[in-house]
């Protein structure tokens, strides 16, 4: 993994991260030579000044990209919004949940990516999800090719945003003929920053909810319609597919098979925490007002007891050189599906890339992998059928 802060695994991992949503390393490493010194003074302090470095360079670029509208050079002004996007998200995602300047920021990392998604002629789409009286937002990214296609829902971790997974997975899905809807479902991005919807163990209520949206819709192919999801998502998304039927197969991008043993592993300092400011920023997620009440639901969390009941096709991928989440878990999750009819766990090496967390070291040999891997699956439903 690329490390511009030796010793700080969390603003590595974030630059890391952003690299791979297509940031820029010349216009990154600028940003960064303002705050290397504050970063050796650990994960938790300096983000403010992370915050105002990477927010510069963020609307130097929006700046940039409207001199190129003005001139009407709307492609290049897309791929000007898009970067800045990518800056705006990991600049915010690394402060306290309680710094106010990151909420304005966060508007303003929507209203870019809205910009990049319009300039650029993505087509990409912004979906809202009724759900429970409330609602949460997605973006969908239609595959290529005549429609209905099959579509995979997209789950988040524990501190990404729907725009983290659009701009890093990009087209890999879409040249497959493969639709992605990337959500925000609750416990992140706009489901818990604006709407106030914290996380729920029981997670096939809104990946059902997800369902629900897209079998409205003419371009879907509601008999293959999968789920996936990265970092904390590797609990979410298989816990939906054993409890929601309509999925047809699963992708946990990490294993998270026991995301509630690991807090007690955190508490001991075992393995690397995803964000500055760990403790506080998971206790909103999860709507806890204190550790004793977030500790209390965390048993819950948790994929044991469960895994029996996975009846369709599972990858799961994980990194070899995991910081965050134990092999173990990947381990875990292979050997108690013992009732799905295709089951792999698939580890990336030091020759492949994409050992990291979620291969934040390297996306792309991952998600072609399972890219290929869900083709390849739906191909073999639709022969079956």
């Amino acid at each position: 993994m690329y490390e511009p802060f030796p010793g700080n695994y969390v603003w590595n991992l974030g630059v890391n991260i952003c690299l791979c949503m297509g940031g820029a390393i010349g216009e990154i490493d600028r940003a960064n030579d303002e705050v290397r010194e504050i970063a050796r003074e650990g994960a938790d302090k300096g983000t403010a000044a992370f915050f105002e470095s990477w927010g510069r360079m963020a609307d130097r670029l929006v700046e940039l990209g409207e001199e190129c509208e003005a001139a009407g050079h709307d492609l290049s002004a897309g791929e000007k919004y898009r970067r800045a996007t990518a800056y705006y998200m990991t600049a915010e995602r690394m402060q306290a949940r309680d710094y106010e300047p990151r909420k304005q920021m966060y508007r303003k990392m929507l209203e870019t990516m809205q910009r990049a998604i319009d300039k650029s002629g993505l087509g990409w789409e912004r979906v809202e999800i009724p759900f429970e009286g409330a609602h949460f937002p997605a973006l969908f990214i239609p595959g290529e090719g005549e429609g209905p296609r099959p579509t995979m829902v997209f789950c988040n971790g524990l501190d990404s945003v729907k725009e983290m997974i659009a701009l890093s997975i990009g087209d890999t899905f879409a040249r497959r003929g493969i639709s992605v809807l990337a959500v925000d479902q609750p416990g992140v991005g706009e489901a818990l920053r604006l709407n106030g919807l914290p996380a729920i163990h029981d997670t096939e209520r809104w990946a059902g909810a997800a369902v629900d949206a897209l079998e409205f819709r003419g371009d879907v192919d509601k008999d293959a319609i999968g789920m996936m999801g990265w970092s904390l998502g590797g609990y979410y998304a298989p816990r939906a597919s054993i409890y929601e039927k309509r999925f047809k197969l699963c992708v946990a991008w990490g294993a998270n098979h026991n995301w509630g043993e690991l807090q007690s592993r955190r508490l001991k300092n075992e393995g690397e925490n995803p964000v500055p400011h760990y403790w506080d920023h998971v206790m909103w997620v999860w709507g806890q007002p204190d550790m004793e009440t977030f500790m209390a639901l965390m048993p819950k969390v948790t994929l044991n007891g469960h895994m029996d009941k996975m009846t369709v096709p599972f990858l799961i991928t994980h990194g070899s050189n995991d910081r965050q989440i134990p092999r173990e878990y990947a381990y875990q999750s292979r050997d108690q599906a013992v009732n799905s009819p295709c089951v792999e766990l698939r580890l990336f090496s030091e020759r492949e890339g994409g050992v990291e967390h979620c291969s934040a070291d390297n996306m792309e040999p991952v998600k072609s992998y399972i890219a290929d891997w869900v083709r390849d699956r739906f191909s073999e439903l639709d022969e079956a059928s």
